[in-house]
């Protein structure tokens, strides 16, 4: 009987979130507490990849981390980011978030509908002139670079941020008395492993989110218990629901 669940994601901020529901419904005790938290390089390592900001007219933003990490570097390094700057997000609320590091009415600001850089490549096409900078994790794969490629645009990407385990206090570790524990990136198996070397999945069920996710856990000799996104349901919330249904 699955009672205690272990989410590997910060709180919802909206306490309209479907998790809540869930917990109510089911009578389940959510735990939100990420396996993973991301940290920006500093500027001295940053300098090892040899980029100049100033060198590109455009930058491309593919998540909040990546509009901290590209202002903060650029403070540290006291590099000023012209007025003509123009940025192009995955979507309308990252491109909002821009403001908090400069006028957004000042900028010239482009954006997604979809959440997907393939929605903004067209529009990084339009733009045809334009040098673009694309700050990324030390974790990524190479489907943007070839993408960017195909379009003859000119590119570059560079690490600016590093995801790594959020390591659990000896208390955490303790009291780890979880009934299911819910994956959203391979890395956050990763962090599992290094916080608990010993692990042993026994009765624990374990939800994997996205198909990395999900190949990290059979890599490890786990055993995969609910899967998401499915062509019935595309969130962890509706196929955690299902799941508790048929198995409550």
């Amino acid at each position: 009987m699955v009672k205690k669940i272990l989410v590997s994601q910060p709180r919802p901020t909206s306490e309209k979130s479907p998790y809540f529901d869930i917990a109510r419904e089911y009578n389940v005790e959510l735990v939100f507490r990420p396996f993973i938290k991301v940290e920006g390089l500093t500027a001295k390592e940053f300098r090892q990849q040899k980029v100049n900001i100033l060198n590109y007219t455009a930058v491309v933003f593919t998540s909040r981390h990546a509009i901290d990490n590209f202002f903060n570097l650029a403070k540290e390094m006291r590099v000023t980011i012209p007025e003509t700057m123009k940025y192009f997000c995955v979507t309308e609320t990252i491109a909002l978030y821009i403001q908090k590091y400069v006028q957004y009415r000042k900028r010239k600001v482009f954006f997604g509908n979809t959440g997907k850089i393939d929605d903004v490549v067209p529009l990084m096409v339009k733009h045809k002139t334009e040098k673009y900078l694309v700050p990324m994790s030390d974790i990524h794969s190479n489907s943007l670079t070839e993408m960017l490629d195909s379009k003859k645009l000119i590119h570059k990407e560079c690490v600016m941020y590093r995801t790594v385990s959020d390591d659990f206090t000896p208390e955490e570790v303790e009291k780890f008395d979880y009934d299911m524990l819910l994956f959203f990136s391979p890395a956050g198996l990763n962090a599992l492993t290094k916080n608990f070397p010993d692990f042993e999945q026994g009765d624990i069920k374990i939800g994997a989110f996205g198909p990395a996710t999900a190949k990290e856990v059979a890599n490890r000799g786990l055993r995969l218990d609910l899967k998401a996104p499915t062509p019935e349901f595309t969130s962890m919330t509706g196929a955690l629901r299902d799941f508790l249904k048929n198995n409550s």
